[in-house]
């Protein structure tokens, strides 16, 4: 298999999205998905982009086949550090390392930007990435509980009595 690893730009938010509802998809949340082309067009290649993505381009199509999907975010006892918010390899594209050059090309990104730490999730059945994580030495923490809030339950939470 050939491909690129590169910036995203505009033109890559199909693929974009296909590799995310591919995600929730395996995640067993295909309807989860609430982002829309357009949402991810302005959001991450807009006037104020919030979010920066690593694509990986198969040579042959042209298809967006892998990204790392990331943003600045600030810890009080860290500093700025990178959120690595999902790296996806399409299934087909598995197995070619792919997703080893997605996180290089990652954490490239983290050190230029001079960010003290990265982080991000894996869900703990997902045995494929902790392993593949786990070859690159990161650090499971399983000390730390996620907290979320969904727009319906902030709005709720808001307008209780």
């Amino acid at each position: 298999m050939s491909f690129v690893i590169r910036q995203g730009i505009e033109r890559d938010v199909p693929g974009i999205l296909a590799l995310i509802k591919e995600l929730a998809t395996f995640e067993h949340a295909p309807d989860a998905v609430k982002n829309t082309e357009k949402m991810l067009a302005e959001d991450g290649f807009g006037t104020n982009s919030i979010y920066k993505v690593i694509i990986a381009e198969d040579l042959k199509s042209n298809a967006v086949i892998g990204m790392a999907l990331y943003y600045m975010a600030y810890s009080t006892w860290k500093g700025r550090i990178y959120y690595l918010d999902d790296l996806i390899v399409t299934e087909s594209s598995r197995g070619y390392g792919v997703g080893r050059q997605l996180m290089d090309a990652f954490l490239k990104e983290a050190r230029q930007a001079k960010v003290n730490q990265v982080r991000w999730q894996v869900l703990d059945w997902n045995i494929p990435a902790i392993e593949f994580y786990k070859k690159m030495r990161v650090e499971l923490d399983s000390e730390w509980i996620n907290c979320k809030m969904t727009h319906e339950q902030i709005t709720r939470y808001l307008e209780k009595p």
